[in-house]
């Protein structure tokens, strides 16, 4: 799937600069903190409720909902089957999954904003007003690893069979005879992975796509 980045204006992506600048004097923005981890849903309440122009809730409606990657997924599901019309409030994930494909994921299903837990306030409190003013916030440190990833057409289905079999350390013709498919076929998808992985070799594709989160984290624990 090929995500329109122009959805992500390039004036709200990273960078601190002066938040108060897209805060008028008077206006509350309503934020609901939402985030599995208990201590980090205090953090947040205490960074934002310092603020005059912050306003916590933990129920009702709210102009920005700040969760976790998994909350902030299973929000916009719920969300799709919402009724036409319905104000929906705009969704923040604070995270420490960082991988360009968790982003990605986080991104196509049409989250508002992301950001890593280790942002410092100043970042936060851009995100939030950012968002509250119908923009759209990615971290700055993630910027660049996702306008890399959306230069590239997506995997196809038989590529991700492909990959998850090479990443266990199967051959072309142990993949071909595991998908029931020829082995010059199989060199096909290699390649294609190659290309759309930017890798050189077998190793180095696998390598990539799991710092990405493609695959599993088990293969760069195994000896080579």
């Amino acid at each position: 799937m090929r995500v329109d980045t122009r959805s992500w204006p390039q004036a709200a992506v990273g960078g601190t600069g002066n938040t108060n600048a897209i805060v008028q004097q008077g206006e509350k923005i309503s934020v609901r903190i939402a985030h599995a981890d208990p201590i980090v849903n205090a953090g947040l309440a205490a960074l934002l409720g310092a603020h005059a122009d912050m306003d916590i809730t933990s129920e009702g409606t709210a102009d920005v909902i700040i969760i976790d990657h998994r909350g902030g997924l299973e929000h916009m599901r719920r969300s799709a089957s919402a009724h036409h019309g319905e104000q929906q409030p705009k969704v923040l994930i604070v995270t420490q999954l960082e991988r360009e494909w968790e982003v990605r994921t986080a991104m196509m299903a049409g989250v508002h904003g992301y950001l890593l837990q280790n942002a410092d306030s100043e970042q936060l409190l851009t995100a939030v007003r950012t968002l509250s003013r119908g923009m759209r916030y990615l971290s700055s440190e993630l910027s660049r690893c996702v306008a890399d990833s959306f230069t590239r057409i997506g995997l196809t289905s038989r590529e991700t069979d492909v990959l998850q079999l090479l990443a266990q350390g199967q051959c072309n013709k142990s993949i071909a005879r595991e998908l029931g498919i020829g082995v010059g076929t199989v060199k096909t998808h290699v390649k294609g992975l190659f290309d759309k992985l930017g890798a050189t070799a077998r190793t180095h594709a696998v390598v990539l796509a799991t710092r990405r989160g493609l695959v599993g984290d088990s293969y760069l624990n195994q000896p080579h």
